[in-house]
């Protein structure tokens, strides 16, 4: 299990905005993040050092809006384990839409089996 976890901060002019911290209050050594959508990476992710962690910034890629809900999935870039998530919701949004849930379930099953793929393959284990 990860020893990190991030807090948003806002969204500015299409930047998603979040504070990435260790657990325990120790910084060590700049984490390498990724972020995805639909299991794709995401281009122009920072991590920038600030006194008590680091300040991540995620743009937005225009492309990635469209109606309902779009789920964008944080992750230690060595490790895959998710560190976090993010949403938007364009359209009519739904208070305390499943699609939400459902979409955030999907993301993180195709970061799992990708994970899976990647350990098969480095440890030459036949997957059947």
């Amino acid at each position: 299990m990860t020893d990190l976890s991030v807090t948003k901060t806002r969204i500015i002019e299409g930047v998603w905005e979040g504070v990435l911290v260790r657990d325990g209050g120790r910084n060590g050594e700049k984490p390498a993040i990724s972020v995805s959508h639909q299991g794709e990476p995401l281009d122009g992710v920072t991590l920038e050092d600030m006194e008590s962690g680091w300040q991540l910034r995620v743009p937005i890629p225009p492309e990635t809006i469209s109606e309902g809900v779009q789920t964008y999935l944080i992750a230690d870039a060595e490790t895959h384990e998710r560190v976090g998530a993010f949403n938007l919701v364009a359209g009519q949004a739904l208070a305390h839409d499943i699609r939400v849930e459902v979409d955030l379930l999907r993301a993180e099953l195709d970061l799992l089996k990708r994970a899976f793929r990647r350990h098969c393959v480095e440890t030459g284990t036949d997957r059947g």
